[in-house]
């Protein structure tokens, strides 16, 4: 019995370590050369920047940090009821590590926002250009999001570095509000964000998948 006692917690604890090793189970973006984005038309929807959040996740071995950025401006593009594009841009100061005590989360804000990770005194913004949204998705089956209605194609920026991205998403629109909500998993090193990637590390090694989470609200 004792040691039984012994041994759950020690079980639990092994599993949450475990745990902390991957990214939070999410679809994997696919990520491809930048595309050329033509201008759309339609009737044009500010992105509120009160409701609309972004949140991130990176992990290693042995530790998982979560934390917020900020929009700095945005709109989306409706046509015929129908998103056909937008753009928005992040703020990348407003990189907020929220998982630990003040001093530390400080230490890692600071770290982020280095030549390290961000360098967000050369690189201050990301951004972010639909370049076409498709109604529908194939291979459900495989897709976590399974409530995704739409897949998204669009150009992501980051330290200068320009990638297309897709993704499944979960769109809304109305006559006056247009919601969008996804959450997937990126390769951070495709914007050469590559400190701690290197394996040999041990428990410093940080994985490349970024998880992110967006929720847009825009309004007419």
């Amino acid at each position: 019995m004792y040691m039984k006692k012994l041994f759950i917690p020690f079980l639990a604890g092994f599993m949450t370590l475990a745990a902390c090793k991957d990214a939070p189970k999410a679809d994997s973006a696919e990520v491809a050369e930048a595309q050329e984005v033509e201008q759309a038309s339609g009737v044009t929807y500010n992105v509120n920047l009160t409701e609309s959040t972004v949140e991130w996740v990176g992990t290693k071995p042995i530790a998982r940090h979560h934390g917020t950025l900020k929009l700095k401006n945005g709109s989306l593009v409706v046509n015929n009821g129908q998103l056909t594009g937008g753009t928005f841009t992040v703020d990348i100061n407003t990189i907020t590590p929220d998982d630990q005590d003040a001093e530390n989360n400080t230490k890692l804000q600071n770290h982020l926002k280095s030549e390290d990770f961000f360098h967000v005194e050369k690189y201050p913004e990301g951004t972010f250009e639909i370049a076409s949204v498709t109604e529908g998705v194939q291979n459900t089956a495989d897709l976590v999001m399974k409530d995704a209605t739409h897949m998204v194609t669009g150009n992501l920026t980051l330290k200068g570095i320009t990638k297309s991205i897709t993704f499944p998403a979960k769109l809304s629109v109305t006559d006056n509000s247009v919601t969008a909500h996804a959450d997937f998993n990126i390769d951070r090193t495709q914007w050469n964000i590559v400190y701690g990637n290197d394996e040999s590390l041990g428990d410093k090694f940080i994985r490349p998948e970024v998880n992110l989470k967006v929720h847009l609200v825009a309004n007419k």
